[in-house]
């Protein structure tokens, strides 16, 4: 049996290169997860790779490009100098200290979780594992994937040993880390948002919370991976349940004539006990929307049924049909059917003033407005063309704003900061509006919804 003292002199040499900022990282899925996370790698001193399977990023990335609108081409710039690669050739894990894999983890067209791209990366993988390599996984998951996903498949690596901690000794290790990542978010630096970590042992663990000390500054022990996974869960799930609640409450307050937005001013006025959620036209994102999900479906393996969860989950996912109904009763009562409408979309992203389509509540709603037989177009200063996604099939180009009084309606789904709403309020026949982005503007075309 090896001893604690053996431990701690196996891990020693990795710690040091860590510290020192020797050690080699490596992270798999450069999206709005991965390429944040190798840039502040980079940023401390680290030698890093980034792999995808996607030509253009790596193209872009190796010219010393960005794709992602919040994060400057110069920052990619700085990363090349310091030695930052991007590539698709998994042989290159060979080389490396550590390895952190931040690929999706969507849901299927059933609801169900779709762990494919982790499953395909641990196998690609495989051949490429070495003695002491550090594998932490950040992309949002069930409790429980790491231990019984990641680890079965490195292990046909052939190189795991035995042991207290099972990933020890010649064996290599693993961790669970849950992204933090909140793009478009300028108030909170990266650094500053602190980093849950649980590894499948004690060793793993140490290893972990050393790589993620190197860049941020506070990290937070959990006692194993599931533990780390549900933390993520947690966050969401607490998220998405507090939105449904204030979705359910502005319908309440539609038909009761009430502003939910005046409500939710006032009650953030309370010092303790609060915290303001806003109501919107559903849920976007690739962690709010899921999440819930993925935790039911694991549930039901203990036999029990999420009942809350679920409820938040189709209160915001009737969000869009809302919306559609809302946009269909304000055609009629200025004397137009939806059928044959012509209606600009204003904004596709699932938040304000990111270039991020994941789950964005617009393409569900553009899809209804489509098969009620309206003209859809739509506008979004970060998407010049829409085409064809997971669960959507568009083949759109983006509008102008010029001659807005040519639409039967303006559909406000995203409000970003870019938008002149005084304009577009003054030169639109008639405004829907989700996100309450014409607040303080009175007229009679303004149809809050």
């Amino acid at each position: 049996m090896v001893t604690t003292v053996q431990y701690e002199l196996q891990t020693q040499e990795l710690l040091t290169r860590i510290e020192t900022r020797a050690a080699k990282i490596g992270v798999v899925g450069l999206g709005y997860v991965g390429l944040p996370l190798a840039l502040l790698f980079s940023d401390a001193g680290f030698r890093v790779t980034g792999f995808d399977t996607d030509d253009a990023k790596i193209g872009a990335l190796n010219n010393g490009n960005s794709y992602i609108v919040h994060i400057p081409s110069q920052a990619v710039q700085a990363a090349r100098e310091s030695g930052f690669r991007a590539t698709s050739d998994y042989a290159r894990l060979a080389d490396l200290d550590a390895v952190i894999i931040c690929v999706p983890t969507p849901l299927n067209r059933h609801s169900q979780p779709d762990l494919s791209y982790i499953t395909r990366t641990a196998e690609a993988m495989v051949p490429y594992v070495h003695p002491g390599l550090l594998v932490i996984l950040e992309s949002t998951t069930y409790p429980g994937s790491t231990q019984e996903l990641l680890v079965p498949i490195l292990e046909k690596s052939g190189i795991l040993a035995e042991g207290p901690d099972r990933n020890v000794d010649d064996g290599f290790f693993v961790a669970f880390s849950p992204e933090r990542e909140d793009p478009g978010n300028k108030a909170v630096a990266r650094q500053n948002i602190p980093k849950v970590v649980g590894g499948i042992g004690r060793v793993s663990s140490a290893l972990a919370m050393a790589v993620y000390r190197s860049i941020f500054n506070r990290v937070v022990a959990v006692s194993s991976p599931a533990a780390a996974e549900m933390t993520k869960l947690l966050e969401n799930i607490y998220r998405c349940v507090n939105i449904a609640l204030v979705n359910e409450l502005k319908l309440l307050c539609l038909r009761m004539k009430i502003d939910i937005w005046e409500v939710i001013e006032a009650a953030s006025t309370k010092p303790f006990g609060f915290q303001p959620f806003q109501p919107g036209p559903g849920l976007g994102g690739h962690c709010i929307p899921i999440d819930p999900f993925y935790l039911s479906w694991k549930a039901r393996e203990f036999d029990f049924h999420t009942r809350f969860i679920e409820l938040a989950g189709e209160i915001n996912a009737a969000m869009p049909s809302h919306v559609v109904a809302t946009v269909s009763s304000a055609l009629n009562q200025r004397g137009k059917a939806l059928n044959k409408a012509g209606i600009l979309v204003l904004g596709i992203a699932y938040k304000k003033d990111v270039d991020d389509l994941r789950e964005s509540p617009a393409l569900r709603i553009i899809t209804l407005l489509q098969q009620q037989g309206a003209n859809v177009r739509y506008h979004d200063p970060y998407f010049p063309h829409v085409g064809r996604g997971r669960h959507y099939e568009l083949d759109m180009d983006c509008a102008t704003l010029d001659d807005l009084n040519q639409y039967d309606c303006v559909l406000i789904v995203t409000d970003h900061s870019d938008y002149d709403f005084q304009r577009i309020v003054r030169e639109s026949s008639l405004v829907i509006d989700t996100r309450n982005a014409t607040r303080g503007i009175t007229s009679p075309s303004i149809v809050r919804c």
